[in-house]
C-alpha cells in the first residue's frame, strides 16, 4: 500500500466539508503531494516510485472509499502520467515531459471532453491552427475538465482540417489564463469537489516538441490516443469501485445497528435484507479480477486485437454499474436516514451518477460490440 491509512482517514473525514462546501480539496491534494502520489505511478528511472498501473489502480480505490471526488479529481492526473509511460514504452519519447513534470510537482489535467460531442477521443470540434514554427494554436470549448482551475499543466486536442486531411492534434499545453479561459463554475449534484470547470481554448498554444502525436480522427493504437484510452477507462473503473466498496462497508454497518420492532432483533439477522448485502457483494467482487488482468495486459502489451477497446469500455461501465447497483442496494438496506445529507451514503448516491456520463456509456458500449460481432449497420 501506498497512501497510509493515517492519510486516507484524514481526507475521509475533509470529505462531507468539500462536498457541502462545493469546494477544491486543497488540504487533500497538499497532503497527496507530500504524500509522493503526484509522482507513485511515475517510473523509478525518471524519479517516480515506480507503481505499476495495476498498483496505482489499487491505491485509486482505496482513495475513492475515503472521498470519491478527491479520487476522481487526481484521477486524471494519473491517467496522464499512466499516457506518458506508454508513449515512451512505445517509442514516443514526448512522454518523457509528461513524466517529468509530475515528479517536479506540476498537477496534470485533461482538456479533451467538448460539449454535445459524442465521439470524445476520437474526432474533435476544436480548432488545431498550425503555426509556422511547427506548434499550434487551439481554439474552441471543453467541458467537465476537473480540476481546471487548479492544474499547471493539460493534455487536449483539436482538429487540423487546414489542408483537406483532417488530423486529430494531441498536444500538452499551459494552463495559461489568457489563453485558457477557465468558467470557475460547478454547482452539481455529486463529486463536487472535481471542480471540473467548462473552459474555452483562445490560442492556447503548444510548440512543436509538445505535440504530442497527429492521427486521422477515429479508434487507434497510436500510444497517444490507445494510452489515453486504456489507463482513463482502467483507472476510472477503479476509482467507481472504491465507491461502492464503501457504500456496502456502511450498509453493512447500519443493518447491524438497525432494529426491527416487528422481529425484536437487528436486520441484519433479516433474510431479504442479507439477500441484498450479498447481492451488492457478489456485484462488487467480480470487478477487482477485471481490473486487475487488464491493467497486467496493457502493461505487458498483450495483444487483444480490436478486442482492446470494448473490453476497456466494458469494465468501466461494469464498475459504475455494480457501484451503482450496491449504492442502491445499501439504501434501500439502510432505510429512510440514508436519505439524510448527513448520511454518507446519500453523497455516494450522488457521487455514483457522475460514473453515468463518463466515457465510455452503455450504448457507446453496446455498439462496439455489436459492431465487432455482428459488423456495422448496414446503410
Amino acid at each position: 500500500m501506498f497512501l497510509s491509512e493515517e492519510l486516507l482517514e484524514e481526507i475521509h473525514r475533509r470529505a462531507p466539508k468539500y462536498d457541502k462546501d462545493n469546494s477544491f480539496p486543497y488540504e487533500d491534494y497538499k497532503a497527496l503531494k507530500a504524500a509522493g502520489y503526484y509522482k507513485a505511478f511515475v517510473p523509478k528511472e525518471y524519479g517516480g516510485y515506480g507503481l505499476s498501473l495495476k498498483e496505482i489502480a489499487q491505491e485509486q480505490t482505496r482513495l475513492a472509499k475515503a472521498a470519491p471526488a478527491t479520487a476522481l479529481g487526481i484521477n486524471m492526473h494519473q491517467i496522464i502520467v499512466g499516457v506518458g509511460k506508454y508513449m515512451v514504452r512505445h517509442g514516443n519519447k514526448r512522454g518523457e515531459q509528461l513524466l517529468t513534470d509530475a515528479v517536479n510537482g506540476h498537477l496534470l489535467s485533461f482538456a479533451i471532453s467538448e460539449p454535445a460531442n459524442d465521439r470524445v477521443l476520437f474526432g474533435s470540434i476544436c480548432q488545431a491552427n498550425p503555426e509556422e514554427d511547427g506548434g499550434y494554436r487551439f481554439y474552441g470549448p471543453k467541458v467537465f475538465i476537473s480540476m481546471s482551475g487548479e492544474a499547471t499543466r493539460m493534455v487536449t486536442y483539436g482538429m487540423d482540417d487546414n489542408n483537406g486531411d483532417p488530423q486529430s492534434v494531441f498536444a500538452y499545453i499551459e494552463n495559461d489564463p489568457e489563453t485558457v479561459q477557465v468558467k470557475p463554475e460547478w454547482d452539481t449534484l455529486g463529486m463536487r469537489g472535481t471542480q471540473s470547470y467548462n473552459l474555452t481554448l483562445e490560442g492556447a498554444y503548444a510548440a512543436k516538441e509538445n505535440i504530442l502525436t497527429k492521427v486521422a480522427p477515429g479508434p487507434s493504437f497510436d500510444p497517444v490516443v490507445f494510452g489515453i484510452f486504456a489507463n482513463f477507462e482502467i483507472l476510472l473503473a477503479a476509482t467507481y469501485h472504491g465507491l461502492g466498496k464503501r457504500a456496502l462497508e456502511l450498509g453493512i454497518e447500519h443493518v447491524k445497528k438497525r432494529k426491527s420492532i416487528a422481529q425484536g432483533t437487528t436486520y441484519d439477522q433479516d433474510k431479504n435484507i442479507r439477500w441484498r448485502i450479498a447481492e451488492a457483494a457478489l456485484l462488487l467482487d467480480t470487478i477487482p479480477p477485471q481490473i486487475n488482468t487488464l491493467a497486467d495486459d496493457v502493461e505487458n502489451n498483450e495483444d487483444h486485437g480490436n478486442y482492446w477497446m470494448p473490453r476497456l469500455s466494458a469494465i468501466k461501465n461494469y464498475s459504475v454499474e455494480a457501484s451503482f447497483k450496491t449504492v442502491e442496494e445499501m439504501v434501500r438496506a439502510s432505510g429512510g436516514s440514508s436519505y439524510s445529507n448527513h448520511s454518507e451514503l446519500s453523497r455516494l448516491v450522488r457521487d455514483v451518477y457522475a460514473g453515468l456520463f463518463q466515457p465510455s456509456d452503455q450504448e457507446s458500449l453496446h455498439d462496439s460490440w455489436a459492431s465487432l460481432l455482428l459488423g456495422p449497420i448496414e446503410k
